[in-house]
Parts: structure tokens; C-alpha cells; sequence
């Protein structure tokens, strides 16, 4: 009895010196790590994402969950950068939630990807699944592949097949622009790749890596966009390295079409405003004029649900697809152990809630998926941030088309 009072003492004291625990059972609900900036520079894609997972969970929750279980979302800011994304994992780890999510920047998710491996290599009952859902280096599902890794956005190399593809054939050159770190790197390889192997024709006038996320004034960027005459800017930048960018361009009349991978992200349809008519593009897994061009009015009552409390556009579809294919892992493997679910994952084949076939390919753990490459123009029903304009489908590339070879070697655990 003594020794049980003592222990229960101990205890007592050691939650007096951590701070308050509230008396939550651990099995309430089924939680998942998000980590992402919520802080610094890139803090509005933190932000944004966890209103579009608030409202997809709303359906997915609403649906029965998974093991009859709630997803609850537990969010973690990384300021984008990779030490403090594995400080978040390490706590994750510590409240045994078996799940981290995270979904910008390939820096970080290249750091995830080797944190979580030799976490579950040292820690085999408290393993973690990486969910990825944007950070997107054609790398992370290629040398850097590991077995823990998902990831639920299509690479760079499948998004660089859908830009170049696209490209109409009155752009005879253009001007690459993408951000010097490891996604931009990323996207300059790519672009470069199917440059050559869909449009030899194009010349490349330049082919620029600029800082990431230290840039203020862009002036000097334009200028040298606009004395090289191309017809196009063709670039990977996005938020803060984008927007400005555009913004910039247009105040200096700059004459040029802006062929985008990330434009369709909050704030850059207002940062061109009515300047991108027809000659803005961007490649997308989905906008919010699909469901018209469908004569889908389910789907489409279920975006304008979004765009009744949201002043940006819902484009994430693949993060819908994310938790329905979670959800449905959880189900089949009857628990929400790791290596499970992983299993249950592998080769699954589900349809997006527009119908199109989505795989988790099991070579890599690399969702195929279609992409559209959208105009921003003014013939459509939904506009786009209240600019007037939105996002009309030009091009659509299926996931059978963008199932690209893989350099994956995956190791897979013994047990």
C-alpha cells in the first residue's frame, strides 16, 4: 500500500512540474500531428490549409470517421524550417500520436522522411506514418523514398509533364524562374526535362534560381524578364515568392504570359487581378469550376459550402482524398497501428469525389493522380478571391497518364 502511494505521489508531482493534464481517454479520437508554418514569412499557407482540413473533416467525420472514431487535427508550427519540423515530430512521438502530417515545403519533407524512419527504427511499438500533402520534390518518392512516407499530391515531375504539355504552341520561349532550394531545384530539373522531351521548339532564354523567402522587391526580377522578350514566364515559385512577383509585373506593364505551377494558391488571383485575363495558368488538382464543366451539382454544392465562409478558393482536392483513403485503411486494417495502416494503403484504388481514379502505388508511395491546367479568365460561374475572374479547365492530364516511371529502392520493415 505504501509503495502504490508513493508511486501515486510520484506521478502527482511529475504532472505538477509538465504542467497541468487534463483526463482525456486516448482512444476518443483519432489524432493526426499537422506540421506546417503558422508563423514567419510562409504562415498563410498554414493557416489556409488548416480551414480547407477543417472543412473537408466536417464531410469526413460527418461520414462516420474511421473505427467510428473523429479525426481531430493537433497543429504544430514548423516557421518552415526542418529543425523545428523534427522538434514537432518528437513531440508528436511523445503523445503517441501515430500520425504526421505536413504539406509545405520539400526541405522539411525530405527532414520528416528521415526523421520519421530512424524513429521507427528505434521505436517499433510507437511508430509514425508520414502523410505528405504537398511537398512535392520529385526526390521524395524517388532516392529518398522511404516505406513511412505517403504522400498525397503529385510530384513535381508529374505536375512538370501537365505544365509543359499544356504549353500552347504560340510560346516559342520563355523565362524560368523557381526558388533555390530544394523544391525549386526540383521543378528547374523537371521543367527542363519535358522542355526537351514535349517542346524542343521552345527556346529558354534564361533559367533563374532566386532566394527563397528573402525577397522584398522584385523590380529587379522584372526587368530582366522584360528585357529578355520572352513570351512566358514559366515558374514554380508560390505565396510570397510568387504574388509580389506577379504584382510587380503588372505595375511595370509587363506584356508576357504567366505560366504558373502554384498560382491558383491563395492570394495570387488577386495579386494579377483583371491583368491575367487569358494569360494567366496554373496547374491544379482541382478548381472550383470543375463541378460546372461536369454538370456535377452534388460536388458543386458541396465547393459553394466552402465558398460561403472562405475568402479563397478550394483547389486541395487530394487532401480530401487523403483522409477518405486514411479513413478507409484505418477500416480495412481494424486499427490504427502503423505498419497496418501502411499495408492497408498500399495499392489502394479509390475515386476523388469528382470520380476520377486515384492509386497509391505501392512501388513508392506516390499517389497518381489527374491534374487540370486552368486559365484564369472571365467565362465562368465562379470567380476566383472576388477578382471577377476564376479558373476555367484548358487541359486535363489522367492519373494513367502521369503513372511516371520510379527510382524508388524501398526498404521495408521485417515486421
Amino acid at each position: 500500500m505504501k509503495h502504490q502511494l508513493r508511486r501515486e505521489f510520484g506521478a502527482a508531482l511529475l504532472i505538477g512540474l509538465v504542467g497541468f493534464v487534463l483526463p482525456v481517454r486516448a482512444d476518443d479520437t483519432i489524432k493526426i500531428g499537422y506540421v506546417d508554418p503558422f508563423s514567419g514569412p510562409f504562415a498563410a499557407a498554414g493557416d489556409q490549409f488548416l480551414k480547407v482540413f477543417a472543412y473537408i473533416l466536417d464531410t469526413v467525420n460527418g461520414e462516420g470517421g474511421a473505427l467510428g472514431k473523429k479525426f481531430e487535427i493537433v497543429n504544430f508550427d514548423d516557421k518552415l524550417q526542418p529543425a523545428d519540423a523534427l522538434i514537432a515530430l518528437k513531440s508528436i512521438s511523445d503523445q503517441n500520436i501515430p500520425f504526421v502530417m505536413h504539406c509545405v515545403g520539400s526541405n522539411v519533407g525530405a527532414a520528416l522522411i528521415d526523421g520519421v524512419s530512424k524513429h521507427n527504427a528505434r521505436n517499433p511499438d510507437n511508430r509514425v506514418i508520414y502523410l505528405n500533402c504537398g511537398a512535392l520534390a520529385t526526390e521524395l518518392t524517388n532516392e529518398k523514398c522511404d516505406f513511412w512516407h505517403f504522400r498525397f499530391s503529385g510530384d513535381v515531375e508529374m505536375r512538370a509533364y501537365t505544365r509543359i504539355k499544356t504549353l500552347p504552341k504560340s510560346v516559342t520561349s520563355i523565362y524560368e524562374l523557381n526558388q533555390d532550394y530544394l523544391f525549386g531545384q526540383s521543378i528547374q530539373h523537371d521543367t527542363n526535362k519535358y522542355l526537351a522531351k514535349l517542346r524542343p521548339d521552345i527556346k529558354v532564354l534564361a533559367d533563374e534560381l532566386m532566394p527563397f523567402g528573402k525577397v522584398q522587391d522584385f523590380s529587379s526580377y522584372v526587368t530582366k524578364i522584360k528585357a529578355s522578350g520572352a513570351k512566358s514566364l514559366v515558374t514554380g515559385n508560390y505565396d510570397r515568392d510568387l504574388n509580389p512577383l506577379i504584382k510587380a509585373g503588372v505595375d511595370a506593364g509587363l506584356d508576357i504570359r504567366y505560366d504558373t505551377y502554384l498560382s491558383h494558391l491563395i492570394g495570387g488571383p488577386t495579386a494579377i487581378g483583371t491583368a491575367g485575363e487569358n494569360r494567366l495558368t496554373s496547374i491544379m488538382e482541382f478548381h472550383e469550376n470543375v463541378p460546372v464543366e461536369n454538370k456535377d451539382t452534388k460536388v458543386e454544392e458541396w465547393v459553394n459550402g466552402f465558398r460561403k465562409n472562405h475568402d479563397f478558393d478550394f483547389s486541395e482536392i487530394n487532401f480530401r482524398t487523403m483522409f477518405e483513403m486514411l479513413a478507409a485503411a484505418i477500416n480495412k486494417a481494424g486499427s490504427t497501428d502503423p505498419l497496418k495502416v501502411a499495408l492497408a494503403l498500399e495499392d489502394m484504388h479509390t475515386k476523388d469525389m469528382v470520380g476520377q481514379e486515384n492509386i497509391m502505388r505501392k512501388e513508392d508511395h506516390q499517389l497518381l493522380m489527374p491534374y487540370y491546367e486552368g486559365v484564369f479568365t472571365r467565362d465562368i460561374k465562379y470567380d476566383s478571391e472576388h477578382t471577377g475572374l476564376g479558373w476555367r479547365t484548358e487541359a486535363f492530364v489522367p492519373a494513367s497518364e502521369l503513372t511516371l516511371p520510379t527510382t524508388c529502392k524501398m526498404k521495408r520493415p521485417a515486421s
